[in-house]
């Protein structure tokens, strides 16, 4: 027997294990202790009443014989989901057809999942600072990398450099960690650059629902080009709150190498996934009726009430930092090594953030804060950052 020694390659601890870890020995040694939690990027707030009432509804569904479901007639979700998300898209000025979506149980999986498609010499290019995944799994898989530098002269939206040549390029926005986004003109810039590399751009739009400025494409597509190079996934952990119920797609345009991509990412989900469960794909559905779409914008504006708080509080005290606009994201400035940051929020302030070397070395010196939070304790947190900082 012989193992995939790339796993040797990866950190032994991915890094919000490390945190829980952190957090759990020190609860442990101060029982008393009331801990704020602004790390994990985990929503707080309930699903939409009418998301639920779907739930319940597909579940008795499921408790009778003439309105039974067992396999999904075909791995890419139910045509009722698929047209919904086309009509969602349509919102903000975008086309995408039904058959170009695969429904999935999340964004995350699609993501580590998506791989599958291409051949391990293959360069892949990601930015730095980056969501762990991206780079996990291309490790896992063998891949040469390389990294783009994000940074605060860039604003942690960086262009690409025409010089460096690659295959496959990792795009996030609205950024995680960094909150950052491209404008149509900087993402139109990176969707050259990969048409004319023959590239592909991996697009993770988890957060679109997120963005507030007008010149912030809420979807690649948005940008002309993207339909040759590009494939976008997206979730409705942050949209619709699914973080405990698990539900995303990802859209493979026609265009992209004729169709071939398209046709091998479904082969690839018929082969080893099953399909996301009726019951989520009714609650998914929900949240794209006119009165889900408006449940799940009130949840989101309390998120984004959060973000504006600790972004004002930020800049209220001469803290540099990115995000908080079209983000659930505040990326800060610490000027320190970010794991002693972390332990100095933690024990003097009771508040735990995420460190931001643990999304490459561009993030050291650097820290995130979430906004899925309540406001009262968002609010209370923020006064415990000031005595601290």
């Amino acid at each position: 027997m012989k193992i995939n020694s790339n796993y040797d390659k990866i950190q032994n601890s991915y890094l919000f294990v490390e945190i829980a870890n952190r957090v759990k020995k020190y609860t442990a040694a101060h029982p008393d202790a009331d801990i704020i939690k602004l790390g994990i990027g985990d929503v707080t707030r309930p699903l939409a009443p009418c998301v639920v009432e779907a739930g319940l509804k597909a579940v008795a569904e499921m408790g009778r014989v003439e309105t039974f479901r067992g396999y999904s007639p075909d791995s890419q979700g139910y045509e009722f989901l698929r047209d919904a998300i086309s009509r969602y898209y349509s919102l903000f000025g975008v086309k995408v057809a039904p058959h170009e979506i695969h429904v999935s149980d999340g964004a995350k999986s699609d993501c580590g999942n998506i791989v599958d498609l291409f051949d391990s010499d293959n360069t892949v290019l990601i930015p730095d600072p980056v969501y762990p995944v991206y780079l996990d799994s291309n490790v896992m898989s063998g891949r040469k990398i390389i990294f783009c530098d994000a940074t605060e002269e860039n604003d942690f939206a960086p262009l690409p450099d025409k010089k460096v040549k690659c295959d496959i390029i990792y795009l996030c926005a609205p950024n995680n960690p960094t909150g950052s986004v491209f404008t149509y003109d900087k993402l139109k810039a990176w969707v050259d650059y990969a048409n004319s590399l023959g590239a592909v751009i991996i697009f993770d739009a988890a957060y679109e629902a997120f963005v507030t400025q007008p010149d912030v494409p809420r979807s690649i597509f948005a940008v002309e080009g993207a339909r040759t190079c590009a494939i976008e996934l997206c979730s409705y952990s942050k949209t619709a709150g699914f973080t405990g119920t698990r539900c995303g797609y990802t859209v493979v345009p026609d265009e992209l190498l004729g169709g071939k991509l398209a046709k091998m990412w479904a082969r690839r989900q018929s082969t080893k996934f099953n399909g996301t469960s009726y019951i989520q794909q009714r609650m998914a559905e929900a949240a794209y009726s006119d009165e889900g779409i408006r449940q799940c914008r009130e949840n989101i504006a309390a998120y984004q009430k959060n973000a504006k708080l600790i972004s004002d509080a930020l800049t209220e005290m001469g803290v540099y930092h990115t995000g908080g606009v079209n983000s659930p994201y505040i990326w800060l400035k610490c000027g320190t090594d970010s794991w002693d940051f972390f332990d100095r929020l933690l024990e003097g302030a009771n508040v735990v953030g995420t460190p931001g070397s643990g999304f490459g070395k561009n993030g050291e010196g650097y820290f995130r804060l979430t906004a899925f939070n309540t406001y009262e304790k968002t609010k209370e947190a923020i006064e415990r950052i000031k005595k601290v900082l």
